[in-house]
């Protein structure tokens, strides 16, 4: 609050109210893209049901990895999740029981990583979950061509099938014909939910439970998330946060970092910046979305922070109670000089830096706003999804845009094609190659 006025935050609240009543009401640009609004509280038990089948007979047929193939909001929920409610060296340590080994694919175009994933399931008994509403965008495609043709050298045919499965349309493209024509068990992405407020779908959902977690607790406390999101009141946090930002944004701090001091949160920042970027960096607009993990990011990124350019916002996730205790021994050497937070949690210096951090920051001219979570789980994961959910959608609102939908991202596919020599961009091809180095 030191930043801003208190009867320009009350402003900001009423605008805030306003775009939710857009949201609310279905009234807006791209309202044909709510379906994501009341998925934790309709999302039924059949569902999750068929996703525990499916784990279930892989680990009985003896499959132990799964490769799951998706980009932007196709991967990045599902990682966000298996990432924060993991084991840190659950690779290291091996699977836990009654789960699979997820590991992702088609987020890239590295020959590298996909030529390493190969030899990853040379050694493995692999099954693959590939999602994609097209068949046909190209990072997931050619990841999925490989590694299909993978699955299948190796099982045959007929076997194969059993293997792969598609989340996809439920009636038209590429991966929906061959998952018809191949006998895939799919499941479907709604027209109405973009990619980016999909993983509380099948797209999110079927991984995590593939890899071992519990989506009845992350819907639960995405449901909790729900009603509480879902009130018209000033109390709203989903409408606090959306309106603090935006005015922030118009006082001039046009660069909001997402940080944590978890570093199970890491991806939770990759998973916030595709949803708030994509939807709000339009019409030469919007606040640039940034993440750090803290401690580890303040011997990189600290003094920037603390004495850079003064166009920086922070939002901070907190987390109220860690998972494990872990106490500080006492040395008699003390030689490096730690014996002052001996008999003391790590916890507690993770805290007390925490503290610290913000308020140096607050010191040096960042703006610091606070979402505050129980403990990093299942429920309390759902309910972070959720509440970023809506309050991106008030946001963009507030700022004019058209949260659901993604224009800028054709440019680059577009120059892509070309340069590849896909039919139909052959005039395309020529102008872009008369402007690239000689010899390139």
């Amino acid at each position: 609050m030191p930043f801003v006025y208190e009867g320009d935050y009350s402003f900001y609240l009423e605008k805030a109210l306003e775009a939710y009543g857009i949201l609310d009401k279905e009234t807006g640009a791209g309202n044909d893209f709510l379906g994501w609004k009341h998925l934790p509280s309709q999302t039924p038990e059949s569902l999750l049901k068929q996703f525990e089948d499916i784990r279930d007979e892989w680990l009985q047929a003896g499959v132990d990895t799964v490769v799951v193939i998706g980009i932007g909001g196709s991967y990045l929920g599902a990682k966000c999740a298996i990432e924060a409610l993991s084991h840190s060296f659950q690779s290291r340590l091996g699977r836990k029981e009654n789960s699979l080994d997820v590991v992702f694919a088609g987020n890239n175009l590295s020959e590298d990583y996909l030529a390493e994933l190969l030899d990853l399931m040379l050694r493995r008994s692999v099954a693959t979950v590939v999602i994609s509403k097209s068949g046909t965008t190209t990072e997931p495609a050619i990841a999925f061509r490989l590694v299909r043709n993978f699955i299948e050298d190796r099982y045959g045919k007929k076997a194969a099938a059993s293997r792969i499965v598609a989340v996809t349309d439920k009636a038209k493209g590429a991966l929906k014909k061959l998952s018809d024509t191949e006998g895939y068990r799919t499941f479907v992405i709604e027209d109405n939910v973009g990619g980016r407020f999909s993983v509380l779908t099948p797209v999110g959902l079927l991984p995590i439970v593939l890899a071992g977690h519990d989506a009845r607790k992350l819907l639960a406390g995405a449901a909790e998330s729900e009603k509480i999101c879902s009130e018209a009141t000033e109390d709203n946090p989903a409408l606090r946060y959306a309106a603090m930002r935006n005015l922030l944004y118009s006082k001039g701090y046009k660069i909001e970092m997402l940080v944590s001091f978890n570093p199970k949160l890491t991806y939770l920042g990759e998973w916030w910046k595709q949803l708030f970027g994509e939807s709000e960096g339009k019409d030469g607009k919007g606040i640039f979305p940034a993440s750090a993990s803290f401690t580890t990011d303040l011997h990189s990124m600290g003094q920037y922070i603390q004495d850079g350019e003064r166009t920086l916002m922070e939002t901070v996730v907190s987390v109220e109670n860690s998972g494990r205790k872990l106490m500080i021994n006492t040395d008699p050497e003390n030689l490096d000089g730690l014996n002052f937070i001996a008999a003391k949690r790590v916890e507690e210096c993770n805290r007390m830096a925490e503290l610290g951090t913000r308020l140096a920051h607050i010191d040096g001219g960042v703006p610091q706003m606070q979402v505050s979570i129980e403990r990093v789980d299942e429920a309390n994961l759902g309910g972070l999804f959720y509440f970023f959910e809506m309050a991106c959608g008030i946001s963009a609102y507030i700022l004019g845009v058209n949260p659901f939908d993604q224009p800028g991202v054709e440019a680059y596919k577009k120059n892509m094609f070309a340069l590849l020599g896909k039919p139909g961009y052959e005039a395309d091809a020529v102008a872009l190659r008369e402007r690239l180095p000689i010899g390139f």
